[in-house]
Protein backbone atom coordinates (compact mmCIF):
# COMPACT_ATOMS: atom_id res chain seq x y z
CA UNK A 1 0.00 0.00 0.00
CA UNK A 2 1.54 3.47 -0.90
CA UNK A 3 2.25 6.22 1.95
CA UNK A 4 0.33 9.43 1.43
CA UNK A 5 2.18 11.41 4.01
CA UNK A 6 -0.10 13.68 3.42
CA UNK A 7 -0.97 16.21 6.16
CA UNK A 8 -4.38 14.63 8.17
CA UNK A 9 -7.11 17.13 9.17
CA UNK A 10 -8.31 15.07 11.63
CA UNK A 11 -6.56 14.00 15.28
CA UNK A 12 -5.56 9.93 16.16
CA UNK A 13 -5.19 7.89 18.82
CA UNK A 14 -3.64 5.00 18.14
CA UNK A 15 -6.07 2.70 20.61
CA UNK A 16 -3.31 -0.28 20.40
CA UNK A 17 0.09 -0.83 20.41
CA UNK A 18 2.80 -2.83 22.05
CA UNK A 19 5.94 -2.46 24.06
CA UNK A 20 8.24 -5.03 25.09
CA UNK A 21 12.29 -5.78 25.40
CA UNK A 22 13.80 -8.62 24.07
CA UNK A 23 15.15 -10.20 27.63
CA UNK A 24 11.36 -10.09 29.14
CA UNK A 25 10.15 -13.63 30.52
CA UNK A 26 7.88 -15.76 28.14
CA UNK A 27 5.30 -17.76 29.05
CA UNK A 28 6.16 -21.68 27.50
CA UNK A 29 5.04 -22.08 23.61
CA UNK A 30 3.77 -18.39 23.69
CA UNK A 31 2.06 -17.82 20.09
CA UNK A 32 5.04 -15.39 18.95
CA UNK A 33 8.32 -14.94 20.41
CA UNK A 34 9.37 -11.76 18.73
CA UNK A 35 13.57 -11.82 18.85
CA UNK A 36 13.91 -7.65 19.18
CA UNK A 37 12.62 -5.29 21.61
CA UNK A 38 9.80 -2.88 20.85
CA UNK A 39 11.04 0.50 23.58
CA UNK A 40 8.51 2.75 25.15
CA UNK A 41 10.90 4.78 23.12
CA UNK A 42 10.60 3.47 19.88
CA UNK A 43 7.03 3.57 20.22
CA UNK A 44 7.41 7.00 21.15
CA UNK A 45 9.35 8.00 18.08
CA UNK A 46 6.91 6.30 15.95
CA UNK A 47 3.77 8.16 17.15
CA UNK A 48 5.44 11.30 17.26
CA UNK A 49 7.12 10.85 13.44
CA UNK A 50 3.15 10.28 12.25
CA UNK A 51 1.72 13.08 14.05
CA UNK A 52 0.05 11.36 17.15
CA UNK A 53 0.23 11.65 20.46
CA UNK A 54 -2.07 9.43 22.57
CA UNK A 55 -1.94 6.11 22.70
CA UNK A 56 -3.17 2.93 24.54
CA UNK A 57 -0.77 -0.55 24.70
CA UNK A 58 -2.36 -3.38 24.83
CA UNK A 59 -0.73 -6.44 26.99
CA UNK A 60 0.32 -9.52 24.57
CA UNK A 61 -0.34 -13.01 25.28
CA UNK A 62 3.56 -14.22 24.89
CA UNK A 63 4.07 -12.02 28.67
CA UNK A 64 1.14 -13.72 30.29
CA UNK A 65 0.90 -11.58 32.96
CA UNK A 66 3.76 -10.04 33.39
CA UNK A 67 2.51 -6.80 32.84
CA UNK A 68 5.89 -4.71 34.54
CA UNK A 69 7.33 -3.06 31.95
CA UNK A 70 3.42 -1.77 30.74
CA UNK A 71 3.57 -0.14 34.24
CA UNK A 72 6.73 1.17 33.90
CA UNK A 73 5.93 2.97 30.44
CA UNK A 74 2.94 4.30 31.59
CA UNK A 75 4.27 6.01 34.78
CA UNK A 76 6.03 8.73 32.86
CA UNK A 77 3.43 9.33 30.27
CA UNK A 78 0.38 10.33 31.59
CA UNK A 79 -1.12 10.79 27.87
CA UNK A 80 -0.69 7.05 27.33
CA UNK A 81 -3.24 4.25 28.92
CA UNK A 82 -3.27 0.54 28.76
CA UNK A 83 -4.40 -2.95 29.21
CA UNK A 84 -3.16 -6.00 31.34
CA UNK A 85 -3.43 -9.70 31.33
CA UNK A 86 -4.47 -10.94 34.56
CA UNK A 87 -5.36 -14.11 35.90
CA UNK A 88 -8.65 -13.64 37.85
CA UNK A 89 -8.18 -16.30 40.75
CA UNK A 90 -4.44 -14.69 41.62
CA UNK A 91 -5.53 -10.83 41.63
CA UNK A 92 -7.13 -8.41 44.63
CA UNK A 93 -9.06 -5.67 44.32
CA UNK A 94 -5.88 -3.83 45.94
CA UNK A 95 -4.19 -4.90 42.54
CA UNK A 96 -6.39 -3.80 40.58
CA UNK A 97 -6.64 -0.42 42.11
CA UNK A 98 -2.52 -0.21 41.99
CA UNK A 99 -3.06 -1.10 38.56
CA UNK A 100 -5.75 2.09 38.01
CA UNK A 101 -3.71 4.61 39.61
CA UNK A 102 -0.81 3.45 37.22
CA UNK A 103 -3.08 4.18 33.93
CA UNK A 104 -4.38 0.87 33.39
CA UNK A 105 -7.83 0.64 31.99
CA UNK A 106 -8.61 -2.68 31.16
CA UNK A 107 -7.79 -6.38 30.78
CA UNK A 108 -6.72 -8.04 27.64
CA UNK A 109 -8.39 -11.34 27.31
CA UNK A 110 -6.02 -13.34 24.77
CA UNK A 111 -8.50 -16.10 24.31
CA UNK A 112 -7.02 -16.58 21.05
CA UNK A 113 -4.47 -18.64 22.08
CA UNK A 114 -6.72 -20.87 24.00
CA UNK A 115 -7.96 -24.44 22.34
CA UNK A 116 -10.53 -24.68 25.79
CA UNK A 117 -12.25 -21.04 26.64
CA UNK A 118 -12.57 -20.74 30.30
CA UNK A 119 -15.45 -21.07 31.99
CA UNK A 120 -17.22 -17.33 32.63
CA UNK A 121 -19.58 -18.35 34.53
CA UNK A 122 -16.98 -19.85 37.40
CA UNK A 123 -17.33 -17.39 40.40
CA UNK A 124 -13.44 -16.52 39.98
CA UNK A 125 -14.60 -14.73 36.56
CA UNK A 126 -17.74 -13.72 37.83
CA UNK A 127 -15.92 -12.04 40.96
CA UNK A 128 -13.51 -10.78 38.51
CA UNK A 129 -15.72 -9.01 35.77
CA UNK A 130 -18.18 -8.11 38.50
CA UNK A 131 -15.05 -5.92 40.35
CA UNK A 132 -13.72 -4.72 36.47
CA UNK A 133 -17.44 -3.28 35.82
CA UNK A 134 -17.56 -1.43 39.32
CA UNK A 135 -14.01 -0.09 38.24
CA UNK A 136 -15.68 1.14 34.76
CA UNK A 137 -13.09 -1.07 33.23
CA UNK A 138 -13.62 -2.65 30.11
CA UNK A 139 -12.56 -6.40 28.80
CA UNK A 140 -10.31 -6.54 25.74
CA UNK A 141 -11.07 -9.57 23.77
CA UNK A 142 -8.61 -10.99 21.69
CA UNK A 143 -10.61 -14.28 20.00
CA UNK A 144 -11.43 -15.69 16.73
CA UNK A 145 -14.53 -14.92 15.31
CA UNK A 146 -16.68 -17.94 14.92
CA UNK A 147 -16.05 -18.85 18.74
CA UNK A 148 -17.08 -14.95 19.78
CA UNK A 149 -20.21 -16.58 20.45
CA UNK A 150 -19.05 -18.57 22.88
CA UNK A 151 -18.12 -16.22 25.68
CA UNK A 152 -20.11 -12.68 24.31
CA UNK A 153 -23.25 -13.62 26.18
CA UNK A 154 -21.34 -13.91 29.64
CA UNK A 155 -19.35 -10.49 29.15
CA UNK A 156 -22.79 -9.35 28.29
CA UNK A 157 -24.02 -10.34 31.26
CA UNK A 158 -21.77 -9.61 33.42
CA UNK A 159 -21.90 -5.60 32.78
CA UNK A 160 -18.33 -4.66 31.77
CA UNK A 161 -17.81 -3.12 28.84
CA UNK A 162 -16.14 -4.89 26.03
CA UNK A 163 -13.83 -3.53 23.16
CA UNK A 164 -13.22 -6.40 20.03
CA UNK A 165 -9.82 -6.57 18.90
CA UNK A 166 -9.59 -6.43 15.06
CA UNK A 167 -12.64 -6.30 13.46
CA UNK A 168 -14.04 -9.15 15.65
CA UNK A 169 -11.44 -11.87 12.95
CA UNK A 170 -14.00 -12.91 10.54
CA UNK A 171 -14.35 -16.38 9.25
CA UNK A 172 -12.07 -15.22 6.03
CA UNK A 173 -14.53 -18.03 4.40
CA UNK A 174 -17.95 -15.96 5.49
CA UNK A 175 -16.32 -12.44 6.10
CA UNK A 176 -19.33 -10.25 7.24
CA UNK A 177 -21.59 -13.28 7.54
CA UNK A 178 -19.52 -14.88 10.30
CA UNK A 179 -22.00 -15.73 13.16
CA UNK A 180 -19.05 -14.34 15.67
CA UNK A 181 -19.47 -11.21 13.43
CA UNK A 182 -23.12 -10.82 13.40
CA UNK A 183 -23.13 -11.15 16.74
CA UNK A 184 -20.90 -8.20 17.52
CA UNK A 185 -22.93 -5.98 15.67
CA UNK A 186 -26.01 -6.81 17.50
CA UNK A 187 -24.18 -6.63 20.80
CA UNK A 188 -22.87 -3.06 19.65
CA UNK A 189 -27.08 -2.23 20.81
CA UNK A 190 -26.11 -2.59 24.17
CA UNK A 191 -24.16 0.65 24.21
CA UNK A 192 -21.16 -1.23 26.19
CA UNK A 193 -19.64 -3.04 23.04
CA UNK A 194 -16.89 -0.85 20.48
CA UNK A 195 -14.69 -3.36 17.72
CA UNK A 196 -11.01 -1.36 16.64
CA UNK A 197 -10.46 -1.23 13.15
CA UNK A 198 -7.36 -2.27 12.93
CA UNK A 199 -4.70 -5.68 11.53
CA UNK A 200 -6.02 -5.08 8.03
CA UNK A 201 -2.86 -6.09 7.02
CA UNK A 202 -2.97 -9.18 9.39
CA UNK A 203 -6.31 -10.32 8.35
CA UNK A 204 -7.86 -12.84 5.55
CA UNK A 205 -10.11 -11.82 3.27
CA UNK A 206 -11.56 -8.39 2.33
CA UNK A 207 -10.73 -6.14 5.52
CA UNK A 208 -12.31 -2.81 3.94
CA UNK A 209 -15.73 -4.78 3.69
CA UNK A 210 -15.51 -5.80 6.79
CA UNK A 211 -14.50 -2.17 8.48
CA UNK A 212 -17.25 -0.66 6.00
CA UNK A 213 -19.88 -2.98 7.45
CA UNK A 214 -19.28 -1.98 10.88
CA UNK A 215 -19.25 1.47 10.13
CA UNK A 216 -22.58 1.47 8.26
CA UNK A 217 -24.18 -1.04 11.24
CA UNK A 218 -23.06 0.27 14.58
CA UNK A 219 -21.58 3.85 13.50
CA UNK A 220 -18.61 6.01 13.99
CA UNK A 221 -19.41 6.01 18.10
CA UNK A 222 -18.71 2.43 18.87
CA UNK A 223 -15.45 2.19 16.99
CA UNK A 224 -11.65 2.94 17.24
CA UNK A 225 -8.23 2.82 15.28
CA UNK A 226 -5.46 0.83 15.94
CA UNK A 227 -2.05 0.47 14.35
CA UNK A 228 -1.39 -2.71 16.45
CA UNK A 229 2.00 -1.22 16.22
CA UNK A 230 4.99 -2.87 16.19
CA UNK A 231 3.10 -5.61 13.72
CA UNK A 232 4.97 -8.94 15.35
CA UNK A 233 4.60 -11.68 13.20
CA UNK A 234 4.31 -9.50 9.91
CA UNK A 235 7.35 -6.74 10.64
CA UNK A 236 6.82 -5.76 6.79
CA UNK A 237 3.98 -3.82 8.01
CA UNK A 238 4.58 0.44 8.03
CA UNK A 239 2.93 2.47 10.46
CA UNK A 240 1.94 5.05 7.97
CA UNK A 241 -0.16 1.76 5.82
CA UNK A 242 -2.78 1.46 8.79
CA UNK A 243 -3.68 4.90 8.16
CA UNK A 244 -3.93 4.32 5.21
CA UNK A 245 -6.00 1.99 5.29
CA UNK A 246 -8.05 3.60 7.53
CA UNK A 247 -8.57 6.64 5.32
CA UNK A 248 -9.62 3.95 3.02
CA UNK A 249 -12.14 1.94 5.05
CA UNK A 250 -13.37 5.94 6.73
CA UNK A 251 -13.72 8.33 4.10
CA UNK A 252 -15.55 10.69 5.14
CA UNK A 253 -13.76 13.20 7.74
CA UNK A 254 -16.24 13.77 10.45
CA UNK A 255 -15.98 9.75 11.00
CA UNK A 256 -12.54 9.45 10.81
CA UNK A 257 -12.30 12.39 13.77
CA UNK A 258 -14.96 10.30 15.69
CA UNK A 259 -13.46 7.01 15.20
CA UNK A 260 -9.33 7.86 15.31
CA UNK A 261 -10.11 10.37 18.24
CA UNK A 262 -13.66 11.45 19.96
CA UNK A 263 -14.07 7.93 20.55
CA UNK A 264 -11.60 6.50 22.04
CA UNK A 265 -10.70 9.41 24.03
CA UNK A 266 -14.37 8.84 25.25
CA UNK A 267 -13.74 5.62 26.42
CA UNK A 268 -10.22 5.64 27.79
CA UNK A 269 -9.54 8.79 29.07
CA UNK A 270 -12.82 10.38 30.36
CA UNK A 271 -13.71 7.14 32.55
CA UNK A 272 -16.63 7.29 35.20
CA UNK A 273 -15.65 6.69 39.02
Amino acid sequence: MTSTNTPRSYALIDSHVHVFKQDMPLLPNPRHSPDYSFTAQQLESTLTQHGVQQCVIAAASPWGDYNDYIVQTLSSRAHWRGTAILEPHKVSQMELQALDGAGIVGVRLPFISLSQLPDLSSWDYRKFLYRLADMDWHVHLHLDGPRIPQVLPALLNSGVKIVLDHMARPDPQKGIACEGFQAVLRAAQSGRCWVKLSAGYRLQGDTLAYARELLAAIGPERLLWASDCPFVGVESTTYQSTIDWFEQAVTDPAQRQQIGYATPTALYFMRGR
